[in-house]
């Protein structure tokens, strides 16, 4: 689709508003040509390696085989996301995968915040060990790639393919927002494509270990997530607070 690029102090709104995509990806690989095309060097993919993440990797891959992708490597992850980043890097062994650490070792986050801040202050373990690196990753850079879908939750159901991001001062592209999590898995199986093995165990959203937990009989995408706190995110996708 010919449509012109778009910049964070020049938005005018999504310029793939209204636009009803009807192909096999619904509309998810037409949107990452048009980013590649529009930002060039100046787009990163952040992933977090959960379902959505492998689907984009994949479609990314047929698009541009060299992206830049970065992970936001807290130190607190399960080994099979590390696993799973293993076997994503000899699957497309031309991407360019960053494991973005945090400035604090999580010994200099327990000297200065106090031991597992997570079950404390959740909200600034995430600002410390994921805001703050995806911020320093985004520096300079025009635009960057999220997995986020309408159906995930009530705060991402107004998410289009461009969005003015006011977290991070630059442009998100969103290329799944029209796909079900039936469509991620459906994508997953048909392509064949490795994923992490705790989504077989009752962890449909995967992230750090003290925060995520398996649930069972749920068709929420973003269950199981900060269980005890009124949090359903980390950070990265609200629009910007004060520094913690």
């Amino acid at each position: 689709m010919n449509q012109p690029a778009v910049s964070y102090k020049n938005f005018p709104g999504d310029p793939f508003k209204g636009w009803e995509p009807v192909d096999d990806t619904k509309g998810a690989s037409e949107i990452l040509k048009w980013a590649y095309n529009s930002y060039g060097l100046s787009l990163v993919y952040a992933c977090s390696f959960g379902a959505e993440g492998i689907v984009l990797i994949d479609l990314i891959a047929k698009v541009k085989k060299d992206a830049e992708i970065v992970f936001l490597d807290t130190g607190l992850h399960f080994q099979e996301t590390y696993d799973l980043i293993e076997k994503v890097k000899k699957r497309y062994p031309d991407l360019i995968i960053h494991m973005k650490k945090p400035e604090l070792t999580l010994e200099e986050q327990s000297q200065q915040h106090g031991s597992a801040l997570w079950k404390k202050n959740p909200d600034q373990c995430c600002y410390i060990r994921k805001i703050k690196p995806l911020e320093d990753a985004l520096s300079g850079v025009d635009a960057w790639i999220s997995g986020l879908r309408r159906e995930q939750s009530l705060s991402r159901s107004k998410t289009d393919f461009v969005n003015k991001d006011e977290r991070f001062k630059s442009i998100k592209v969103c290329p799944l927002i029209y796909w079900t999590w039936e469509d991620v898995w459906d994508y997953i199986r048909v392509n064949e494509l490795n994923y992490n093995e705790l989504h077989d165990n009752n962890y449909p959203s995967i992230g750090c270990i003290p925060c995520t937990f398996a649930v069972e009989g749920t068709e929420d995408s973003r269950a199981g997530r900060w269980s005890g706190f009124n949090k359903t995110e980390c950070g990265l996708h609200v629009p910007s607070e004060e520094k913690k």
